[in-house]
């Protein structure tokens, strides 16, 4: 079974400032800031949502399929994922654009200001999800707004049961446009903030939803997770992690469990903890496709934190 991951790829440039952000911004002049920041520590890593998820399920042993439009400079990205086995079939560069671009830079008390170019991103429609691939299940994760309405609509007309991911995407979309979105997807997932959002612009309960679709995921960072379904609310616990180093990408991590589970028939409380153990082995390493494990080591860490097998 392979799993058609739609979203964003993206170059993440990280940089890190050796002070405090507010040592150097007047609160009294904020209406005409003009600033320069030291940052002799600077990281380029490989990114985007669809590129996550999909390096995470590849790692699971699963046929991962990333759907994304892509720029004149993704070379590197794609020799990353030559390297690493992750398919690029479904990816189309546009000569004219860049591929999205995420500029961080973070201060010493892990305040972030970021500059996010989405370049080729915003062209994210032109993509179309293959109906005679043999794809059995999908995800729409963040991309541009046109293309998550448009993915969303061809899972939905081919029959294809898919996650519906807004992520950071979430505030494009007002409260009509999220509850179509909502009624196609077989699923949702959102972390906690992302859910008091959806409730907002949709005026619907956390019940109400989930009753719109087969489940509802709400992560909670080291709260673990919530699975809302008709039936049942399942509470999993969080999976420990060796480290705490870099929470960037541990959603997209998480999401790839979840797939794997669904592609696996297995019950929420195990695709939980599955996804939860994904998310825990990416927060103890920087950057969010440098972490690796395989199926074999998950099973591992399973049976050592949770008890029994999958």
């Amino acid at each position: 079974m392979s799993a058609l991951v739609c979203g964003s790829m993206a170059f993440d440039t990280i940089m890190v400032f050796g002070d405090k952000f507010r040592n150097h911004i007047l609160p009294e002049k904020v209406h005409m800031i003009n600033v320069a920041f030291l940052v002799p520590e600077l990281r380029r890593e490989f990114g985007g949502c669809a590129g996550n998820i999909a390096y995470n399920l590849h790692l699971l042993g699963e046929q991962a399929l990333p759907m994304a439009t892509v720029g004149k400079d993704f070379g590197p990205y794609a020799q990353w994922m030559k390297k690493t086995g992750v398919s690029q079939q479904y990816l189309l560069e546009l000569a004219d654009d860049y591929t999205g671009q995420a500029y961080i830079t973070t201060d010493l008390d892990d305040n972030q200001i970021t500059a996010f170019h989405p370049g080729a991103m915003s062209f994210s429609e032109r993509n179309q999800v293959p109906t005679d691939a043999g794809i059995k299940i999908g995800i729409v994760s963040p991309d541009g707004k046109l293309g998550m309405i448009e993915h969303s609509q061809q899972f939905k007309a081919a029959g294809i049961p898919f996650i519906f991911d807004p992520g950071q995407g979430l505030p494009m979309f007002d409260g009509d446009e999220l509850k179509v979105l909502i009624d196609q997807a077989t699923w949702l997932a959102v972390n906690d903030y992302e859910a008091e959002m959806l409730q907002q612009k949709t005026g619907l309960t956390a019940q109400q939803i989930a009753e719109r679709v087969e489940a509802y995921i709400v992560t909670k960072g080291s709260g673990g997770s919530v699975i809302h379904t008709t039936e049942e609310t399942f509470k999993i616990p969080s999976a420990k992690a060796a480290a705490v180093v870099d929470p960037t990408g541990c959603g997209d991590a998480y999401r790839a469990g979840l797939l794997y589970g669904l592609m696996n028939d297995l019950d929420w409380n195990v695709t939980g903890r599955i996804a939860g153990i994904m998310g825990a082995v990416k927060i103890a390493t920087a950057g969010t496709q440098n972490h690796n494990i395989t199926l074999s080591d998950v099973r591992d860490e399973y049976a050592q934190q949770f008890g029994g097998t999958f």
